[in-house]
């Protein structure tokens, strides 16, 4: 998904074996990203075209006039299973895929906005009404629309609209009595429903207020910081020669207080599963559900009507001015490209966007001085001192006072010192060019290549299109091979610098059938970005803060209390929960280049042959932890039972598979087998898996979800508790993964009127969930209500004594 497809990176590993060894040392050894970049593309040859173009026509990212049916048809039949959401994708799928003003779009919105209706999406719904209307819907369906239309501003209180609806549907049946007598007779009933609707309504004393702002609206940043945009003043910029960048606290943080608050200078939202095209209808016409079906492509809000691009069938936003703002910046230019650059994979996705949200800065110092010298080899190395001082000169780095000159002491700063997300911070993150592989340099050069090639054949005059200069045009764009290679050069640094800088975009998904009484929840990476001002922050495998987004915002809030001086930690991914110290290093070494040297590591002990306590197994006479390498010993002195490490692992597998069977169980509503299944593993993990295994804690949380499928609340939360306690063991009682058990814990309570008990676990619950979310998580605002709701109960009445 990050690099390109398995098939073209075959193709260019074979192709780089049988190249000449001098050429591979040539690429080897080049010192500058522009050497790399010159030296490989002129290996690119037409039949690697072709190849790459055989690839990329396997997506269907384009119009298909007969797609509209296909999925229209496939929706009708979810409709009519009431499966709404499920017609609902599949008719944004039909609207995809329809070209601007035909029959077919207008018909995919309508259908669209009944299925929105009986979604309870009633503002959404009126939306693809007029979406519909403007892309001429026939006008021997207009009342059914219309009514439609009615029924959703008499649900919303906006009696006024209604009423004038209604009027002018009335007219509009006097006027051109086309209709059947049978549908006039259920349109007339229809009306006389809604008329009846309107006048209770009216006369109705007005019990609600008016619509309020969000009651838990993200706070922002208290106090801006002067060094660094989207910073609070709680932090401060520094460098060192070993570490580089990086943030420490000017005064004593709390928990949860806000420390960055940054939107992502560019973001690509990951398609997920995206299929090529295989032969056969079914296969052709994808009716899986992706990410690109479900959240905004610039601003990547979950929506459930999407607009589609007017050019392509994969672009999909949350309105119309998203799609025209994608348009203007960077989609007129991918648009006639979806193929390519899913074959390419994100990363090079991410560095075209990039270079082409460059083209609306002030970079035109830079682009003349890479252009006139592209040659020059310390102009082009990345990691030169010379590079540094030119980019800082051309972006005002530096500047003469008095003809003295001063430097900027940290790289991405301007000429006040300060650091900002723009395009001189994202070309300034390090490519660490020397550290990557020389084939996956090769892979990575000859796909831009590749990519540059497209650009120039769609004319590379729609990169410069609306650069911020203060020249002639003609001044600054010294020709089209010059300036290829210039854009070449750019994208080919970024794409390196994105497998240490790359961000992943995470949302917290709910799972589960709409059934479901108990919020079950995973996070799902969403999309990938570059956020300047979050790559500041170093690794910690125990880190100090939390980081979550809200569509391309990403909020960076302390975890614990870090004192005034300590340095702001973020971690890259490999977390002491998650893996031992050995593991960690041998990730961070492998993807980010560096020994990690954090106190996790530097205070962890080797890790016993028994493992931590969420893998451990444990002696079936004693209990006690079970240690040792191939086989195994109790670790109590009196105890001898001894066993193989592949026997138990053997045995966990099976265990693995079992709850697998009951999970399915449980989705198909069996629940009764389901938790006899379940019971059974729980007895089977008992006796060799240690109390805090991380199975075990699955086996109680399935059983808490059955449990509370059937409405036994007491006996559901019992399970979950003790599933809290293997999250509180391998996660920590302050951890975000607490915060989820403890919301899901809160519900059952809840639901079972355990009062006293439900508000303390919604007491700690908002506690732990408001240090990493901050108060518009969806869960903080649902444990809000509930709490509100427990409050306001009258008091039980006490009972007759004993």
């Amino acid at each position: 998904m990050d690099l390109p497809v398995d098939e073209w990176k075959s193709y260019l590993f074979q192709k780089w074996s049988l190249l000449p060894k001098s050429i591979q040392v040539t690429i080897s050894t080049a010192e500058t990203l522009s050497d790399i970049f010159l030296h490989t593309s002129s290996l690119l040859q037409s039949e690697d075209e072709m190849f790459l173009k055989r690839l990329s026509r396997g997506y269907l990212v384009g119009k298909d006039p007969n797609a509209p049916l296909f999925y229209r048809e496939k929706g009708n039949k979810k409709f009519q299973e009431k499966d709404y959401m499920g017609a609902t994708v599949l008719y944004s799928k039909g609207v995809s895929h329809s070209r601007p003003n035909t029959e077919d779009i207008s018909l995919c919105y309508a259908n669209r906005s009944a299925a929105l209706f009986h979604l309870g999406q009633y503002e959404t719904c009126l939306k693809d009404i007029i979406r519909a209307q403007m892309h001429r819907y026939p006008e021997r369906l207009q009342p059914k629309l219309i009514l439609r239309k009615a029924d959703c501003l008499v649900t919303l209180g906006r009696l006024q609209e209604a009423s004038q609806t209604i009027s002018d549907l009335e007219r509009n049946l006097a006027a051109n009595p086309t209709l059947a007598a049978s549908q006039f007779q259920i349109l007339q009933r229809t009306l006389s429903r809604l008329k009846m609707q309107v006048q209770e309504k009216e006369n109705l004393t007005e019990t609600f207020p008016e619509a309020l702002t969000k009651a838990f609206e993200d706070m922002d940043l208290r106090e801006e910081n002067e060094q660094i945009s989207s910073a609070s003043s709680s932090v401060s910029l520094c460098t060192d020669p070993l570490k580089g960048r990086y943030l420490i606290a000017t005064k004593d943080i709390l928990p949860g207080e806000l420390l960055v608050k940054e939107n992502a200078f560019v973001s690509v939202l990951n398609p997920g599963e995206m299929p090529p095209l295989c032969h056969g209808l079914e296969s052709k016409w994808d009716t899986r559900v992706t990410n690109w079906d479900l959240y905004c492509h610039r601003c990547l809000k979950h929506t459930l009507a999407p607009v589609p691009c007017c050019g392509c069938s994969y672009a999909k936003y949350c309105s119309q001015e998203c799609m025209q703002q994608a348009w203007d910046l960077y989609h007129s230019v991918e648009c006639s490209l979806g193929g390519l650059l899913l074959t390419l994979g994100v990363f090079c996705h991410v560095a075209l966007r990039s270079t082409l949200l460059a083209r609306f800065e002030d970079v035109d110092n830079v682009i003349k001085k890479l252009c006139g010298e592209i040659s020059n080899k310390d102009m082009c190395l990345p990691e030169s001192k010379n590079l540094m001082q030119t980019l800082s000169d051309d972006l005002g780095g530096e500047s003469e006072e008095n003809g003295e000159t001063l430097e900027t002491p940290i790289p991405g700063c301007d000429i006040n010192g300060k650091y900002e997300n723009n395009y001189h911070a994202v070309f300034n993150l390090l490519p660490h060019t020397e550290n990557h592989s020389p084939q996956h340099k090769f892979l990575c050069a000859l796909s831009v290549s590749a990519l540059c090639r497209q650009l120039e054949a769609a004319s590379l005059q729609t990169l410069t299109t609306g650069l911020k200069s203060s020249q002639p045009k003609a001044a600054m764009t010294p020709g089209l091979c010059q300036e290829l290679h210039f854009w070449g050069v750019a994208m080919l640094r970024h794409v390196l610098q994105l497998q240490c800088n790359a961000q992943a975009v995470t949302t917290i998904q709910q799972t589960g059938s709409n059934n479901n009484v108990v919020t079950n929840s995973r996070q799902l990476r969403l999309a990938t970005g570059i956020f300047p001002v979050v790559s500041l922050l170093n690794h910690s495998c125990s880190p100090n803060t939390s980081v979550s987004f809200r569509s391309t915002v990403a909020s960076i809030r302390a975890s614990e209390h870090i004192g005034k001086g300590q340095e702001i930690l973020h971690c890259y991914g490999p977390h002491e929960s998650r893996m031992g110290v050995a593991e960690r290093q041998q990730k961070l070494r492998s993807q980010y280049f560096f020994d990690c040297n954090c106190a996790a590591c530097q205070n962890e002990k080797p890790r016993p042959a028994a493992g931590p306590r969420w893998e451990a197994f444990c002696c079936n006479r004693c209990r006690a932890l079970m240690q040792g390498a191939d086989v195994l010993s109790c670790d109590n002195t009196s105890c001898t039972e001894a066993v193989s490490r592949d026997h138990l692992v053997s045995r966990l597998r099976d265990l693995q598979q079992q709850v697998g069977m009951a999970r399915k169980l449980l989705r198909n509503g069996k629940l009764e087998r389901a938790i006899q299944l379940l019971s059974g593993c729980q007895r089977d993990a008992e006796s060799f898996l240690s109390a805090e295994h991380s199975m075990v804690g699955e086996i109680e949380d399935d059983l808490a979800q059955a449990y509370a499928t059937l409405g036994d609340w007491q006996k559901s939360a019992t399970h979950l508790q003790k599933s809290l306690q293997v999250v509180e063991v391998r996660h920590g009682p302050s951890s975000v993964e607490m915060g989820h058990e403890l919301f899901k814990l809160a519900q059952i309570l809840f639901n079972g009127f355990a009062i006293p008990e439900a508000l303390n676990t919604i007491q700690e619950a908002e506690k732990v969930l408001l240090v990493h979310y901050g108060p518009w998580n969806d869960e903080i605002q649902e444990l809000q209500k509930m709490k509100s709701y427990l409050l306001d109960l009258p008091p039980i009445p006490a009972g007759p004594s004993v």
